[in-house]
């Protein structure tokens, strides 16, 4: 059977008729747009702190719907309002601090790549067994975005909105880009099946391949989930560790509690000395590892004997290495570093960031921006380095490999950790920037899903809160408030070996990245076809 483009789809016979220039038709018209939009928000009231995950399922029923048999124009204002309607609420936060500009900003940019690939979903809309072209484009728009542009931003892939679902297992399976797939795939599948079925109904013809492949991809998703469920594990298999996790909180929120950098330090210094006073009086149990947050130290204990003394005093006192969050300046360079302290040789290891923030750790074309506005350049007076290495300290006999805040989004910057031999992850960070917004609950759903991808214990130690230890299987066990000073110490397993997420690393999204440039191909072809069929 040969395939065509055709510029009307079947499901454009159900919609209202109505007479040209009269008001129906304008209502009409601005239906899927409406759609497109709400189906974007909510796509967004799906992700955490909410633990609505199913609600990603209607979303992309809806967004199908505006999509399927229309033009590639339209497909690229609909996927533009519909990433609007995602992003544009999901990243308010960025904007807590320094207003709005740099959110909006953010967000018109980002919204873009959710446009092509809406656009390239039209194309693929007339295809037999589109959804899975369909979700098959999303991740490859996600894979884009999280590298470009500025080296990328994974913020809202699908996967980071399913840490309570029952689609977490596939993130074993093949990391984010499989789970997202799953997701988009379910919901693409589901407005399928009602297509189909109200099609049949006015039709009264079943096109039973057709409904095969619309029922094969909701179930197969489905069914996939519960099967991996045997790759998820919380037994230690390289003994267990008792871990602390210290959150000193700040002074006060904002991007000001940089102002007072020393009283920071020091929070954290008294948090780990009322922890040793505490296992002193056996009234907690002795820690074989202490875990500090980013930022816990912008004090530079290299360069300030008194950061240095405090520091150590609160190493000696817990009688256990730390792992502290510090800025360092080392031969002219900054750096966002973890500094592994041991009670007697004190510093013996760094670890420095990799995976810097844009536009926070440093400015992309500074020069041109300074042009522009001036005070934009005094937001980051001076760029930090990026690190070249991972960080995988050895504390008491355990391996715990580091991922420093903005890091836990990137696919690469986890695993390279796993794969360098951590059991145990962690992932330092400082939220006090984003004060009490969904930012912090956003990034410890990242955790969840990493810790199942490569069934590892994971700590979030934050500065400000929510703190948590995570279990290999995506659990919460402990966690904190938020701007309350705190401490968690619980036996966590230690675990060595890989997750088929972990060993096939960047293959699985590869895959789908050239099963939608497949996709896409093909309907293209069949476009081109179609036209010169219309032309004789």
């Amino acid at each position: 059977m040969t395939v065509t483009a055709t510029s009307v789809d079947e499901s454009d016979q159900l919609e209202p008729k109505a007479a040209p220039g009269s008001r129906l038709t304008r209502l009409v018209r601005l239906v899927p747009a409406a759609v497109a939009a709400l189906s974007g928000v909510l796509l967004y009231v799906s992700f955490p702190p909410r633990t609505l995950w199913w609600l990603a399922l209607p979303a992309f029923a809806c967004f199908g719907w505006v999509l399927r048999g229309r033009s590639w124009k339209a497909g690229l204002g609909l996927g533009y309002l519909f990433g609007l309607g995602f992003l544009l609420p999901l990243l308010v936060w960025t904007g807590v601090e320094v207003g709005p500009g740099p959110w909006i900003a953010l967000v018109v940019v980002e919204a873009i790549f959710v446009a092509l690939v809406g656009a390239a979903i039209t194309a693929v809309s007339k295809l037999p067994a589109w959804p899975l072209w369909a979700a098959a484009l999303w991740i490859a728009g996600e894979a884009v975005r999280a590298r470009a542009p500025f080296h990328g931003f994974p913020w809202g892939k699908i996967a980071f909105g399913q840490a309570d679902g029952v689609f977490l297992p596939l993130a074993a399976v093949g990391g984010t880009p499989v789970l997202g797939f799953a997701v988009v795939l379910c919901g693409f599948g589901l407005y399928e099946i009602v297509r189909l079925a109200l099609e049949s109904r006015q039709t009264r013809v079943v096109r039973r391949s057709a409904a095969t492949v619309a029922l094969l991809s909701v179930a197969v998703p489905v069914v996939g989930a519960l099967a991996a469920r045997g790759l998820v594990s919380d037994k230690a298999e390289d003994g267990t560790t008792t871990v602390a996790v210290i959150q000193g909180n700040v002074p006060r929120a904002g991007l000001e509690f940089n102002a007072q950098r020393r009283a920071v330090l020091d929070y954290h210094v008294k948090e780990t000395l009322r922890l040793a006073a505490k296992v002193k009086a056996g009234k907690v149990a002795k820690p074989d590892v202490v875990l500090w947050p980013e930022n816990s130290s912008d004090v530079d204990p290299f360069a300030d004997a008194q950061a240095y003394t405090d520091i150590d005093e609160a190493a000696k006192a817990i009688g256990a290495p730390i792992s502290v969050g510090g800025v360092v300046e080392r031969d002219g360079k900054l750096y966002n570093e973890q500094i592994l302290w041991d009670p007697v040789k004190g510093p013996t290891d760094t670890y420095d960031k990799r995976q810097i923030q844009p536009f926070g750790e440093y400015l992309p074309m500074r020069s041109l921006l300074g042009a522009i506005n001036k005070n934009w350049t005094t937001m980051v007076r001076q760029d930090f380095s990026r690190g070249t290495k991972p960080g995988v300290f050895t504390m008491n006999g355990a391996k715990i490999g580091l991922v420093t805040c903005y890091e836990a989004a990137f696919d690469w910057a986890v695993r390279s950790e796993v794969t360098d031999g951590a059991q145990l992850i962690s992932v330092p960070s400082n939220n006090a920037t984003f004060d009490r917004s969904e930012m912090t609950y956003q990034q410890l759903a990242m955790s969840r899903v990493r810790a199942v991808e490569h069934s590892r214990t994971v700590t979030v130690p934050v500065t400000s809160g929510v703190s948590a230890i995570i279990m290999p299987d995506g659990k919460i066990t402990q966690k904190t408030g938020m701007f309350v000073a705190d401490s968690l110490v619980q036996k966590v397993p230690l675990r060595s070996s890989e997750t088929p997420a972990t060993k096939l690393g960047i293959l699985p999204e590869m895959a789908l990245v050239l099963i939608a440039a497949g996709g896409l191909g093909w309907a293209v072809a069949a476009g081109v076809r179609g036209r010169r069929a219309g032309g004789v």
